[in-house]
């Protein structure tokens, strides 16, 4: 519990340097054998991007690697992953993914779980206080994000 806390923590700080680029405040870390290996935030409007999700910058800036570091990996994201970053998960067999929150947004939690992967859900305040405040301001961007 206290390298979760740790990490979520990074992954906040991603989604805090999103937010300050203009763009939406989602942030993820890949932490194998307890070092991060990968980070990232929710690129989509900077980059004009379909699919940079806070998961998939993080995996992308991770790089290329072996699917025996997956194995060893836990994902860390401020927000429940979505569809697109589960797929992800679960197609490089990431066995653990911890979750800042999924009280504004809940991805196929059950579906990954389901699939062996060990999901921890933390409701961390500042993720959830993050989102709410973004979803308030920003309703459209936030619906451009998850599809509606």
């Amino acid at each position: 519990m206290e390298n979760d806390t740790r990490f979520i923590v990074e992954a906040i700080n991603e989604a805090r340097k999103g937010l300050e680029e203009g763009g939406i405040p989602i942030g993820s870390v890949l932490v194998i054998d307890g070092k991060i290996r990968g980070r990232g935030h929710n690129k989509r409007i900077q980059e004009g991007s379909s699919i940079l999700h806070a998961e998939m910058d993080c995996l992308e800036n991770a790089g290329r690697l072996g699917s025996k570091d997956y194995k060893r990996a836990t994902l860390y994201s401020t927000l429940s992953p979505c569809d697109m970053c589960s797929g992800a998960i679960l197609l490089y067999g990431i066995p653990r993914v911890v979750i800042g929150e999924n009280i504004n947004f809940q991805g196929p939690e059950e579906y990954v779980k389901s699939r062996g992967v060990e999901v921890v859900i933390l409701q961390e305040k500042d993720c959830i206080s993050l989102m709410m405040e973004f979803i308030k301001d920003n309703p459209s961007l936030w619906n451009e994000d998850i599809g509606e």
